[in-house]
């Protein structure tokens, strides 16, 4: 089963977005903040991110950097309600600087289920070749520590 992080301070959001994935299979788990996001992270290994673009405290900004640094084979898609410019205003393309800092899809709220269900998917699809190619090495690299030992053990024993 697939495990997603959901960080945003909207409790409403995330109680909607987590009931919803949960629906279809996936393991939720919910942080109200980049602080207690990256505390998630530390405990936990997640198959991909969900996080909000502004939110009090660490930004959603510091959080997705900090995220992509610790995970970055961990899918992220950003999400904000106000990162698009309004056209008639020189104002930034938050969620195009987002991308920049490594998250790999990004959603305007609101946003239709479906529409994330549609994104996650993507995501994880694009992410599954490499994480297969990181559990081959994970085999490769164990097995190859078991024969050293052995190796090791048959020296000690001479």
């Amino acid at each position: 089963m697939r495990r997603i992080l959901v960080v945003d301070d909207d409790p409403h959001i995330c109680q909607a977005i987590g009931i919803w994935l949960r629906h279809h299979g996936f393991r939720v788990s919910v942080a109200d903040g980049g602080v207690s996001g990256l505390a998630a992270l530390e405990h936990t290994t997640f198959d991909l991110m969900i996080v909000d673009v502004f939110m009090p405290g660490m930004q959603g900004f510091q959080s997705i950097g900090l995220f992509h640094r610790r995970a970055p084979g961990v899918p992220l898609i950003a999400i904000s309600g106000s990162a698009f410019p309004d056209p008639e205003t020189s104002a930034p393309d938050f969620l195009k600087i987002a991308g920049r800092l490594g998250a790999t899809r990004c959603l305007r709220k609101p946003f239709k289920p479906a529409t994330l269900l549609g994104v996650i998917d993507e995501c994880l699809s694009e992410a599954e070749p490499h994480r297969r190619h990181v559990a081959t090495l994970g085999a490769v690299v164990s097995a190859l520590s078991k024969s050293a030992d052995g190796t090791m053990g048959d020296a000690r024993r001479s």
